[in-house]
């Protein structure tokens, strides 16, 4: 089996594995600011949740979901 389709390693002791389609807000907020060139807050999430934005029954947010809502937010004209 060639390195590129070796099963994943399990999470590292005392690290758990990112969820993106459940993640809980403080989650989100810390992969979307490592991942853009702005900070993101759970203030800024906790906002667009307000705004209409999906998330889970849970209240965790799915990455995709949330990304087409922004999408469609700015085609809009939302800010």
């Amino acid at each position: 089996m060639t390195p590129e389709h070796a099963p994943s390693p399990g999470p590292s002791p005392g690290m758990s594995r990112l969820n993106p389609a459940a993640l809980p807000v403080a989650d989100a907020a810390h992969v979307l600011t490592r991942l853009g060139a702005k900070a993101v807050t759970e203030a800024m999430l906790r906002d667009d949740i307000a705004a209409g934005a999906p998330t889970n029954a849970d209240g965790t947010i799915n990455l995709v979901h949330y990304a087409a809502w922004l999408v469609k937010e700015l085609s809009a004209g939302g800010d």
